[in-house]
């Protein structure tokens, strides 16, 4: 005889809860947002929520993953798929400043916005957070020293800190673009940063890529 299945099977899809979470954490925050809030944000009742996602803190990790790879991917890109670092930087500040902008989303980073105000409770979201931007600086900072290596780069360049002032610029365009900075006006800052890198030297291109990390801002 067959075993009656105890429970009662999800009526939700999945995959759009999740959506809803990810966009109530990127506009929030963390911490601001609770499991009621939640609830209402994915239509679904508590219960369904712990049994498909777990805890509050186990939904907001598999939340930034989502926007990782869906919002987040162009960072992944523009540092995988440029040929040096400057154009791969130049490719990513100009395209945070659309998709900081994008209409009908919550405005800037996930990555930068949902550490905001983290309360000593939620300390491990904040260094978590930190970690993934810390991770982004630090690739962008072995692609300006393998370009300096390779010589497309000027031997003086200072690696870490332009790989630090690309990470707060792109810091800055999430904070500005919550506040109602537009897309065009992001550009510009965009244009403004690039202004402080050095030029490449000519002829020079650098092919040493490596892994690239998704998560510089």
């Amino acid at each position: 005889m067959a075993t009656k299945q105890r429970g009662r099977p999800r009526s939700f899809d999945r995959e759009t809860a999740l959506e809803q979470a990810m966009r109530a954490f990127w506009e929030h925050g963390y911490e601001a947002v609770s499991i009621a809030d939640l609830t209402r944000a994915m239509d679904i009742k508590a219960p369904s929520l712990y049994a498909a996602f777990g805890d509050k803190r186990t939904l907001f990790e598999e939340a930034v993953e989502a926007y990782v790879n869906s919002y987040g991917v162009f960072t992944v890109q523009a540092l995988a798929e440029a040929p040096t670092a400057r154009a791969a930087v130049d490719r990513l500040l100009h395209e945070a400043a659309v998709s900081h902008t994008l209409p009908g989303l919550p405005r800037g980073c996930l990555l930068i916005s949902a550490a905001t105000n983290c309360t000593e409770q939620s300390s491990d979201v904040a260094e978590a957070l930190k970690e993934r931007r810390n991770a982004g600086v630090a690739f962008i900072e072995r692609r300006i020293a393998a370009d300096v290596a390779a010589g497309v780069l000027p031997p003086e360049t200072d690696a870490r800190a332009l790989a630090v002032y690309t990470g707060a610029v792109l810091q800055g365009m999430s904070q500005q673009a919550r506040d109602g900075v537009d897309r065009a006006t992001l550009e510009a800052v965009a244009d403004f940063a690039m202004r402080a890198w050095p030029r490449e030297r000519a002829g020079e291109t650098s092919s040493d890529t490596g892994e690239a990390s998704s998560d510089a801002g």
